[in-house]
């Protein structure tokens, strides 16, 4: 039997992005949005309890066709 020790996730400082996706019709699109957050979990809450306001920011920029790299990113002010 081999032991060995697994690696820790990378802990990355600064603001974090948090990706998901939204259905477009039978499809889905990725999406992504860049906080100022300091955790991961700040960020996926932010995103949780402001879900219905950054969806409807992502499905404009899925209607304006706004992508970069197949991916509609929204920024936090």
């Amino acid at each position: 039997m081999r032991i060995g020790s697994r690696a820790k996730p990378k802990l990355e400082q600064g603001p974090q992005t948090v990706l998901f996706e939204i259905a477009n019709g039978n499809m889905r699109q990725a999406c992504s949005l860049k906080t100022k957050f300091l955790t991961q979990n700040q960020a996926s809450r932010y995103l949780r309890q402001n879900w219905n306001r950054i969806e409807q920011m992502a499905r404009d920029c899925l209607a304006k066709q706004c992508f970069e790299d197949g991916r509609i990113n929204l920024v936090m002010i």
